[in-house]
């Protein structure tokens, strides 16, 4: 199975960087994992809804060049559906089963994700109604594709 995720702006924090560095090398023995970063548009703190909606766009363009046309797509939105971990591996290992090898998941910058990106997704998923730092996001998200797969192949994790 090749799993992409698509993030928007540059992962700085060290430790995050230890953190995805570690998982990805453990889910090599279940999948191929890529991490593909698409660069940010400035955002300054005032902006009007036209203005957040252009940059979303511009964000969204950049998104859309980086997924395959045959990928499964969820989409990260704090709207979406929720999973607990064991329905979210049951999720992954149905798409494989469907012959859905290529899957790609995507989260957003600051501001969220533009409509066209949430139009091309064929799922929304959400990990709580909490907001992340998208940063972060990218942690909890490959600890979430391990912990699936960990369940998927019928070994021990953490309840």
């Amino acid at each position: 199975m090749n799993i992409k995720i698509i993030t928007v702006g540059k992962l700085k924090e060290k430790y995050l960087k230890e953190g995805i560095a570690e998982y990805t090398k453990r889910l090599g023995s279940y999948c191929k994992l890529q991490i593909i970063e698409v660069g940010d548009e400035k955002a300054p703190e005032n902006l009007s809804d036209k203005e957040m909606e252009i940059i979303k766009d511009k964000e969204g363009e950049k998104i859309l060049a980086k997924i395959p046309e045959q990928s499964y797509v969820f989409a990260m939105a704090i709207q979406g559906k929720q999973y607990d971990s064991v329905e979210f591996a049951n999720e992954i290992d149905k798409l494989g089963t469907a012959g859905k090898s290529d899957i790609v998941f995507i989260i957003g910058g600051s501001l969220g994700l533009s409509q066209a990106v949430l139009s091309r997704a064929n799922q929304h998923i959400s990990f709580g109604k909490l907001t992340y730092p998208h940063q972060l996001m990218r942690l909890v998200l490959v600890e979430q594709i391990y912990r699936a797969f960990r369940i998927i192949h019928g070994h021990a994790y953490h309840k």
